[in-house]
């Protein structure tokens, strides 16, 4: 069983920010910014890749139901989802970074290596 089943299980601990019959949010462990909150699905889906277009309906408003909950749908905030290992995808269940609480920036990205994509 994956981390984040084992969390939508409650075998794992987690500091929930919301929940329903098919979502959970909890805040990231290891956050990059003042607000981070992970939104998953309940059931297990490997990643973005794999998800039904009809889920998605409903994780986008579970996603801006959140940012009102957490205060950050004003001033902004930012939606992520990693797909694959070049994509940054550490744990293999779909999950959407939730990020806000300041002005955010690109950084991690000004080293990457453009050339071979033009």
């Amino acid at each position: 069983m994956c981390l984040f089943c084992q969390i939508v299980n409650k075998k794992i601990p987690a500091n929930i920010v919301a929940e329903n019959n098919e979502f959970l949010a909890f805040h990231d462990i290891n956050p990059k910014a003042p607000v981070h909150i992970l939104a998953i699905p309940k059931k297990h889906i490997d990643s973005f890749i794999e998800v039904a277009p009809e889920s998605m309906s409903h994780m986008t408003t579970f996603i801006q139901d959140i940012a009102k909950e957490v205060k950050i749908e004003k001033s902004g905030y930012r939606v992520i989802t990693n797909v694959g290992e070049h994509g940054g995808q550490e744990v293999k269940h779909l999950h959407f970074h939730i990020l806000g609480g300041s002005k955010l920036t690109w950084e991690e990205f000004s080293n990457a290596d453009h050339k071979n994509n033009l």
